[in-house]
């Protein structure tokens, strides 16, 4: 709050004329009452476009960073929301089938879904298995057991499904180092922008000779520009980075529960 103060023009005889108002305590003299820094810009638009060359290439280094991020995001959102939507669809119907044949059946029209792909690894491992044993039989091996084909080697058709599951994960993964980088390294271009501009404010301040506000503030100001876009540009990464990777972790888990259950129903039915 701007305290006044008031003096009292009193002439010889002490008769009170007029009633003066002075200047707010802590005012310069000859400097205006509002607006003072008015001169400075109208906005963060006006200080970029006043920033040096420097200043303008670490703007446009975190601008391409902060484009290409929130490019990632509405990507991985659109991506992760139809995977989540596919794989409920496609477990459903995993789960109300008596056959692995019916379930390969329906495999295209999900193949967005990452339980697809280690479905298909682990049952085509299961009929390699299935026609060997089949064939063994036929030839009259003595090591093929009479009925129905078994499974040579359950183990197998776990690192198979494994592999697959490693696969689906690094597809899942693709475009999250992007978001990673830039929330790492985003703050720092800014600090260097920032270091910078404050750098050059102080050549302009030894230049003049002053260390007024007038002369220090427009550089800091611009300098600080920097810092501002790189939080800008790292903030929104570094929370949708986690987001994605809770979302990826959840799919991932949902791949090993999975796979869990293809092995339970292969060892009852083909052991």
């Amino acid at each position: 709050m701007v305290l006044w103060h008031e003096s009292t023009c009193c002439d010889l005889r002490g008769d009170t004329r007029a009633r003066l108002p002075r200047r707010p305590y802590g005012a310069v003299e000859g400097t205006p009452l509002v607006g003072a820094n008015a001169n400075l810009g109208n906005g963060v638009i006006d200080l970029v476009l006043r920033s040096g060359p420097a200043a303008k290439i670490v703007l446009l280094i975190l601008l391409v960073f902060s484009v290409v991020s929130w490019g990632i995001v509405f990507h991985k959102t659109w991506q992760l929301s139809r995977v989540k939507r596919q794989t409920t669809n496609f477990l459903d119907i995993f789960r109300r089938s008596s056959k692995f044949s019916e379930v390969q059946a329906v495999c295209r029209t999900f193949d967005r879904s990452p339980l697809v792909g280690v479905f298909q690894a682990g049952y085509a491992e299961l009929n390699t298995q299935l026609r060997q044993a089949g064939q063994s039989a036929a030839a009259g091996s003595p090591d093929a057991q009479a009925g129905r084909p078994t499974l040579k080697s359950l183990p197998a058709v776990d690192r198979a499904l494994l592999r697959a599951a490693a696969v689906e994960v690094a597809k899942l993964e693709q475009g999250l180092p992007m978001l990673a980088t830039t929330a790492s390294i985003t703050p720092f271009i800014g600090l260097f922008g920032t270091v910078w501009g404050i750098m050059t404010s102080f050549q302009g301040i030894a230049s003049v000779g002053s260390t007024s506000l007038g002369v220090v503030a427009p550089g800091i100001a611009e300098a600080l520009i920097a810092t501002a876009a790189g939080l800008f540009a790292a903030i929104p990464a570094v929370y949708f980075y986690n987001h994605f990777i809770a979302e990826v972790k959840s799919l991932t888990a949902a791949m090993d529960d999975f796979a869990l259950e293809f092995l339970n129903i292969a060892e009852r039915n083909f052991t």
